[in-house]
């Protein structure tokens, strides 16, 4: 198409160089003479025009870094004259392209060229496509100059018709670059030349749009930014009016956080990290969720009491009236009293000698009180406090299973709090208070972490005055803490956990104690709560007595606080309703008539006949569970040799080792029965059946190993085992007693069930110095090595030396 629409004419024409501007055919362009190369082409071209008609003539060329284009656009001088500056210049129009050749030779100083102008001819009509894309150029011309509001320009785009002239008229685009415009003076085909400038053009608007919109956004952003700017400074005048109606301080929030924060006693490390946080919440913007995230945190460490401390020097220091304090509020627990007083003295001692922080610490205590439950573990730790005169807060920790109940959240999450020792520090208001951490064994574990495994810096005294909480994110000295914890099982505290504490066990207390305890404290208290005066009822001695040694049996005295309670409740309905006169005293005689018969009648007081020994094969043991020492009997039989297996049967819920106690035993009587004189004989053709009674009772441990023995001794002797007898210890396949545990606990129960004579190990004699002296008074205990001493002991005589009948159950 170019070679049928374009034509070649021979020129000569005076070089005047564009540097960086290119002007197309069509452009009229004012230049400055004052260029020395300018004005010698217009020089050279007026020169040339007195030989020839017309007006001067010259070749426009881009020079773009020096480089001149290929292409050039023949020029008219159409006036010479002054610019608007006052300069002289030229007004020249373009009027055809111009394929640059090689130099020649021509009057004046400029550079003569010899070249060919290009004709460019189009068939009339215009071909649809060229059609097309004609009316698109005029449309987004049009387009760009309205946004532009040049409409007057509009109307003389729309009024172009020929191609050529409508593409080269993109050359007043201010937006096409110089190399654009070459590019489009280059272009000799028109067509190709208006589809380059249709491109260029619907490239700009695009840009021009995507900038628009970009400018838009920012607009609309910064128009809000100032609309709640502005309203956020009305709001805030409305509330400085609010302020000075109300005679109340003016002061931003940031101000006076900071302030708080400058004006608190806090530690150095402390108040560099909130002072930093203030930073961020003066930078941070109201409507920002951070911003309340630091205010929330700012408020916990300003309520933290971080320098308070209580002064115990007072109470702390006075140990015989501490020690006082503790003997008034609890009968009993002596091992814990000599503990905490043991604690006080020291802490003294240091006091006096200036050694009352060392190497960052100090002197704080961390005690786990173990025993069954209702001995008095949870009012003890309130009695601590009590006589040192410092702050108590109790922590429950029975159920929590999420590691951040104990270290608390991390702030990024919603709802974040410290954890329960923050919490307890906060809400204690003091550094140095007694924290009660209750039910430290029922804590639990799952997919949120063990708390357990938290609590080991927490209940370290090596590590816990750098103590930090996953929410605050500083360092806590937790080193003048008292931790008292409290566990019904000492087994069931992790072993880790219970190597950081020192334990005191509470083995629970004896009938004397008891007695003390419910007429010192629990009859009072639970007179107030029935509404009666001391001086209305009043429980005997011996009542209080019958109370805890038949109607309860336990290791604490919940229960025996409720039977007072359900006996006061009793006289006060019956004095209600015109039955009983007050004031009113309780003898044990009356206690059946009030609140029915007693549940626990000992052993030692049933009618022989009654009585579980009193057939052979039955034996009483002793054994620790989670609510204190129990008494355990153990049933032996054996089964008929014509209907009955031989083997041996376990039945009672046993453990694994108690099972293989059970084996034990029967394998050291079947080695040594003709020793003891036994009818072994039977143990090979009959099967053997070991019962424990309270089926439903889980049972586990060695400590019943001789007491099987024995059971099964009376079951092949005939002789019964002895009513006031209980027996603890483990047997070995050669006969020798073993030690085990909780000797205090199981004398205890021996001494509740009234028992009078109990067997345990030799090895185990030195934990007799634990037992109280007044239960050893009353009880006959027999420490042995052998199991022979145990069937010497236990057994009763055989009558007449006649062989025993062996039952087939006992």
């Amino acid at each position: 198409m170019a070679a049928e629409s374009t034509a070649f004419t021979p020129l000569t024409l005076p070089v005047l160089p564009l540097d960086d501007e290119v002007v197309l055919p069509g452009m009229v362009v004012p230049l400055d003479l004052s260029h020395a190369e300018v004005r010698a082409a217009v020089e050279a071209a007026q020169a040339a025009a007195r030989d020839e008609p017309g007006k001067p003539r010259v070749l426009l060329v881009p020079r773009v870094e020096g480089t001149y284009a290929k292409t050039g656009v023949l020029g008219t001088v159409e006036q010479v004259g002054r610019l608007a500056d006052g300069d002289p210049g030229a007004l020249i129009r373009g009027r055809g392209r111009v394929r640059i050749g090689a130099g020649t030779t021509g009057p004046g100083a400029a550079l003569w060229v010899e070249g060919t102008r290009i004709e460019e001819n189009l068939p009339e009509p215009l071909p649809g496509q060229v059609a097309e894309l004609v009316k698109e150029y005029k449309a987004l011309a049009t387009a760009w100059l309205r946004k532009r509001g040049a409409w007057q320009v509009v109307d003389r785009v729309q009024a172009i018709d020929d191609v050529s002239a409508l593409a080269d008229n993109s050359g007043y685009s201010p937006f096409l670059t110089t190399e654009q415009k070459v590019e489009l003076l280059e272009t000799a085909d028109p067509v190709a030349r208006l589809k380059l400038a249709t491109q260029q053009l619907r490239d700009h608007l695009a840009e021009q749009d995507v900038a628009e919109s970009i400018a838009k956004d920012v607009q609309e952003g910064v128009d809000k930014q100032q609309r709640e700017f502005l309203l956020r400074r009305q709001l805030e005048a409305v509330r400085k009016e609010l302020r000075e109606l109300n005679g109340e301080s003016d002061g931003e929030e940031s101000d006076d956080y900071r302030a708080r924060v400058e004006a608190a006693d806090l530690p150095e490390k402390v108040r560099e990290a909130a002072l930093k946080e203030v930073d961020k919440l003066e930078r941070a913007s109201d409507a920002s969720p951070e911003g309340s995230w630091i205010r929330t945190w700012l408020d916990t460490i300003l309520d933290m009491p971080w320098n308070e401390r209580t002064d115990d020097s007072a109470s702390a220091y006075d140990i015989q009236g501490a020690k006082a304090v503790l003997d008034a509020e609890h009968a009993g627990l002596e091992d814990v009293k000599e503990r905490i007083t043991e604690y006080l003295a020291v802490r003294k001692r240091r006091g006096d000698r200036g050694l009352g922080v060392i190497g960052g610490r100090r002197g704080g205590a961390v005690l786990a009180l173990v025993g069954p439950p209702g001995v008095g573990k949870t009012s003890l730790g309130e009695s601590v406090a009590h006589a040192m005169g410092r702050k108590f807060v109790r922590v429950a920790l029975g159920g929590v299973r999420d590691e951040a109940e104990i270290r608390g959240h991390r702030r990024t999450y919603v709802g974040a709090l410290p954890g329960r020792i923050v919490r307890a520090v906060k809400e204690a208001g003091s550094m140095n208070p007694v924290v009660l951490l209750d039910e430290i064994d029922k804590v639990g574990s799952d997919f949120r972490g063990d708390p357990a495994a938290a609590l080991l810096e927490v209940l370290d005294p090596a590590q816990n005055h750098t103590f930090r909480d996953h929410y605050l994110e500083v360092e806590l000295d937790l080193s003048d803490v008292v931790f008292l914890a409290t566990a019904n099982v000492l087994e069931a505290i992790p072993e880790a956990l219970a190597d950081r504490m020192e334990i005191v066990r509470l083995d629970g207390y004896t009938e004397d104690e008891k007695v003390v305890i419910a007429r010192d404290h629990l009859l009072p208290r639970q007179l107030e709560r029935t509404g009666l005066h001391r001086d209305e009822v009043t429980i005997e001695e011996g009542a209080l007595r019958r109370l805890a040694g038949e109607y309860t049996r336990e290791a604490g005295v919940r229960t025996l606080e409720r039977s007072i309670a359900r006996l006061l409740r009793k006289i006060a309905a019956q004095h209600e309703l015109g039955e009983r006169e007050l004031p009113f005293t309780v003898t044990d005689g009356e206690l059946r008539g009030l609140i029915g018969r007693p549940h626990h009648v000992p052993e030692s007081a049933q009618d022989p006949a009654e009585r579980r020994t009193s057939v052979p094969g039955v034996a009483t043991g002793l054994a620790v569970t989670g609510a204190g020492g129990d008494v355990l009997f153990v049933e032996a039989s054996l089964a008929d040799p014509e209907t009955g297996a031989a083997g041996l049967t376990l039945t009672g819920q046993l453990g694994d080792v108690m099972k293989e106690s059970a084996q034990i035993a029967l394998s050291f009587l079947r080695s040594h029965g003709a020793e003891l004189e036994l009818p072994v004989g039977d143990l090979k053709d009959r099967g053997v059946h070991i019962h424990f009674p309270a089926g439903a009772v889980p049972k586990d441990g060695p400590s019943a190993g001789i007491t099987m023995t024995t059971a099964l001794a009376s079951l092949l002797s005939g002789r019964l085992v002895r009513t006031d007898v209980a027996m603890t210890g483990e047997v070995s396949l050669t006969g020798r007693v073993l030690p085990i545990g909780g000797v205090k606990q199981k004398l205890l129960a021996a001494h509740r069930a009234g028992v009078t004579t109990v067997v345990i190990p030799k090895r185990n004699e030195p934990d007799l110095d634990d037992v109280p002296a007044e239960v050893l008074d009353k009880l006959d205990v027999h420490t042995v090595t052998d199991v022979r001493q145990v069937l010497e002991l236990a057994l009763t005589p055989a009558t007449n030396g006649a062989s025993p009948e062996i039952p087939a159950a006992a």
